[in-house]
């Protein structure tokens, strides 16, 4: 299989209320009113309990990963996180838009590396350097993001928060004025484009605004057949693929029992997969000895003390005992979301990274899993094991003069 064209996005499901979870359905709410909040005074039940309303939803949108996020970069952007609250019961919150601003690349990017990034070979409409813009929070490393609320309610929801991101800005507190609003992660689909799109576009006659939606990157990702076992997923591939998939795991098999493994004990384990990580990419991975590598392991640490257990999983691939590869990934009911991984070099004739990944199939689909999601970018390896691009969206919002 060959990556999609990056000239034509995949069709998109209707953002309608495909996906919607029985029972999350209310009476739309009238004269919303949205609210500056710092994720410091929103707790977590709160947070969880809302994002839980929204079937687009994902790990990324949990409040774990935010806090691990703004525990490690706080300093790189400002919390302009939003609550949307019914004013006859501002006690329930009925929406959480997690946002931040800082400018779209700061004098210190290059050392923390907290530059947001697309696809290498995106032609995405430009923002100036020092243009002051919101954007999702945490949108530097979350591969997907959505409003956190019950999708009914989306059109009223964006209808108040872009009523508050058009007020002056106050002349104290964290709140700023803003030149772009560069909404970025959001799935193809996902209805919260639609309703963002709509409420700014109400206001930009008289705003001056200019307003679009672009395809920003995609997602590949693997659908596993359902009900069937290994074999009969390799057959899906083309000749080739499935003949070097089966070709490199013999060779593995044979140098030594193989085996893919959580961890039992991430954090203390966290040192060997950041090892791992490093000798594969080096200078450009992820924890250099850097103030972006302190930050990035900082995150790291942080996410595996927030996440619960069965949410976060850290593994090791073994050959004889010797360990080769390591993946982090996210487990929803549907599937796995394959965050992170390192290899040893050393180790590159029993084709680590191949037979992780072999590992992980087999192991998703022994739980039922029906999804490998690879995540952002379009890595020619992904599409050797089937996977099909879900396209992100971005939503731009620009002042005049942008």
């Amino acid at each position: 299989m060959t990556p999609s064209s990056l000239t034509v996005d995949p069709d998109c499901p209707a953002p309608t209320s495909a996906g919607e979870r029985p029972g999350t359905r209310e009476a739309q709410p009238r004269g919303l009113v949205a609210l500056r909040r710092s994720i410091d005074t929103i707790d977590r039940a709160t947070w969880d309990g809302l994002a839980a309303r929204n079937p687009w939803t994902t790990p990324f949108s949990s409040w774990a990963y935010h806090r691990a996020w703004w525990d490690a970069y706080a300093s790189t952007a400002h919390d302009e996180s939003v609550v949307v609250v019914d004013p006859d019961r501002p006690d329930r919150p009925v929406a959480i838009v997690p946002l931040m601003h800082r400018h779209a690349v700061e004098p210190d990017d290059d050392a923390t590396r907290s530059t947001i990034r697309h696809g290498h070979d995106r032609r995405l409409t430009p923002v100036a350097p020092r243009a002051r813009t919101i954007y999702f929070g945490a949108s530097y490393h979350a591969d997907y993001a959505t409003i956190l609320a019950d999708v009914a309610a989306f059109p009223d929801i964006a209808r108040a928060v872009v009523g508050l991101l058009s007020q002056p800005a106050p002349a104290s507190g964290n709140a700023a004025p803003w030149d772009v609003v560069d909404l970025r992660r959001l799935r193809c689909g996902d209805p919260a484009v639609d309703a963002l799109e709509a409420a700014f576009t109400e206001r930009a006659g008289e705003t001056g605004w200019t307003v679009g939606v672009e395809r920003e990157d995609v997602c590949p990702v693997v659908t596993l057949p359902e009900g069937a076992d290994l074999d009969a997923y390799l057959a899906t591939l083309p000749k080739k693929a499935r003949h070097e998939i089966r070709r490199k795991v013999r060779r593995a098999e044979a140098a030594g029992e193989l085996r893919l493994e959580d961890s039992a004990d991430p954090l203390v384990d966290l040192d060997a997969f950041i090892d791992l990580h490093q000798k594969r990419w080096g200078e450009l991975g992820l924890f250099p000895p850097t103030p972006g590598g302190d930050a990035s392991r900082a995150f790291a640490r942080r996410l595996f003390e927030l996440v619960e257990p069965d949410g976060l999983r850290l593994a090791f691939l073994t050959v004889g005992g010797r360990r080769i590869a390591a993946g982090i990934h996210f487990e929803t009911d549907d599937g796995y979301l394959y965050y992170n991984a390192g290899i040893d070099p050393d180790a590159r004739d029993l084709s680590p990274g191949v037979v992780m990944i072999e590992r992980y199939v087999r192991r998703a689909m022994a739980a039922g899993k029906r999804r490998l999601d690879f995540l952002r970018g379009d890595e020619p390896y992904k599409y050797e094991w089937g996977a099909v691009d879900e396209p992100i969206q971005r939503v731009l919002v620009r002042c005049p003069g942008q």
